[in-house]
């Protein structure tokens, strides 16, 4: 008896695992990352701004950084750090930079990941309702011009809010 029981679940676990359905998330396809970081590096630059942009997943993973001609070395990581920030927390940076100096309490949150770059210029990336990831830019004089940049490459993929 026991023995057909054990060779019975042997033999339909298989169609179990089948009928199952994995979870589903939504993404940040390449395709997207490349023309946002492009349009946000092609604003920048029109105005004179040598920045560099980045785009990470939702995970933190760099998906994109593009660097323009003669940007500071500086630049890369600041967009990175920038676009990871947003993704990480889920909002913007330098409404981050404000709670945190409004509110000195919340100071720790600059120590959470060396990662966390919080000055003007990141932006999450929301396709819908989905926080798909955070766009980063570094480089120019001011974290307004930074912020300007990001929005246009939101605009471009149609994830401006």
């Amino acid at each position: 008896m026991i023995r057909n029981l054990v060779i019975a679940a042997a033999l339909l676990t298989p169609f179990a695992a089948q009928a199952q359905e994995l979870p589903t998330a939504p993404y940040l396809p390449l395709t997207l990352a490349t023309q946002a970081a492009d349009a946000a590096l092609q604003a920048c630059v029109a105005e004179g701004h040598n920045v560099s942009v980045a785009i990470v997943a939702r995970d933190g993973a760099t998906k994109v950084l593009l660097k323009a001609d003669n940007s500071g070395p500086h630049t890369g990581s600041s967009a990175e750090g920038k676009a990871f920030t947003s993704a990480a927390m889920g909002r913007d940076t330098a409404g981050l930079a404000e709670f945190i100096s409004t509110a000195p309490a919340n100071a720790g949150l600059r120590d959470m990941d060396a990662r966390m770059v919080i000055q003007a210029g990141g932006l999450p990336i929301r396709i819908g309702k989905a926080l798909v990831g955070g766009i980063g830019v570094g480089g120019a004089p001011s974290g307004d011009i930074d912020t300007g940049c990001a929005v246009a490459g939101l605009k471009a993929i149609g994830a401006a809010e």
